[in-house]
């Protein structure tokens, strides 16, 4: 049975997910902020899924809302994080009527904006909910990784649920090379119970960023990879983006 991307998934996504280590992520984005002179109090986890990242941010000090356009994603970050703000929202017109210092946005979640005037809207959103000299963190796939996700293989195992059973998992990628997007059929199987979510991506080189984070508003940004900040090659299957909206002395 085919679903909505995001939402049968989410009650197994963790397990799939369980050796993504959000910790690391965390302190990659930590330490850049930190390198940076920043001093970050607030922030603002897009694309939250299941809450692994928000947590880890909040095990750092910080204040965190959590948002995602998943409901069903959203109901295991509640059962995770049950004293968190967790906002069901777009990431293309989301409004939440104040700032924050830090927002992040991970694990290629961006690359489910398949058309760029919709990730352009959606860094419009974000440069407008940060601070004066605030720090955006988010990762893309680029277009040779979204073109090469896997070598064109499938991603197949069991994992274990919290309840006691197993799911399996078996996920495959193609790519249109007509519209340069990538699609991956994820099929899952629990008990004899099973569904299949289609996730296409658009790719996005830092030729493709650039202008997009300038119209946005965005005063500055560097890409780097993970987990040493080198600059990226145009191999880079994935790059990372720190973004920063204009310090108060400057507006």
């Amino acid at each position: 049975m085919q679903r909505v991307p995001f939402s049968a998934l989410a009650s197994v996504y963790d397990a799939i997910m369980a050796d993504i280590d959000y910790h690391e992520w965390a302190e990659f984005i930590a330490t850049y902020a930190q390198d940076a002179g920043l001093s970050p109090a607030s922030a603002l986890d897009l694309a939250c899924g299941t809450g692994a990242l928000t947590a880890e941010l909040q095990a750092m000090g910080l204040e965190v809302v959590g948002l995602d356009g998943s409901a069903e994603m959203l109901a295991v970050a509640r059962s995770r994080l049950p004293n968190t703000e967790l906002v069901h929202a777009d990431l293309r017109d989301f409004e939440l009527n104040r700032r924050f210092d830090l927002m992040t946005c991970v694990f290629d979640s961006l690359n489910n904006l398949t058309e760029p005037g919709d990730l352009g809207r959606s860094l419009a959103r974000m440069a407008a909910h940060l601070t004066p000299g605030g720090l955006l963190a988010f990762d893309v796939n680029t277009r040779i990784g979204v073109r090469d996700l896997w070598e064109g293989e499938v991603l197949e195992g069991l994992a274990p649920l919290d309840d006691g059973r197993e799911v399996h998992y078996h996920w495959s990628h193609h790519y249109d090379a007509a519209t340069e997007l990538g699609t991956v059929q994820a099929f899952c199987r629990i008990e004899g119970e099973e569904f299949v979510e289609l996730h296409t991506e658009r790719g996005y080189d830092v030729a493709d960023l650039e202008p997009l984070l300038r119209a946005a508003g965005f005063a500055s940004w560097e890409c780097c990879e993970y987990p040493d900040y080198a600059e990226p090659w145009p191999e880079t299957p994935r790059i990372w983006v720190f973004a920063r909206t204009a310090s108060a002395e400057t507006t």
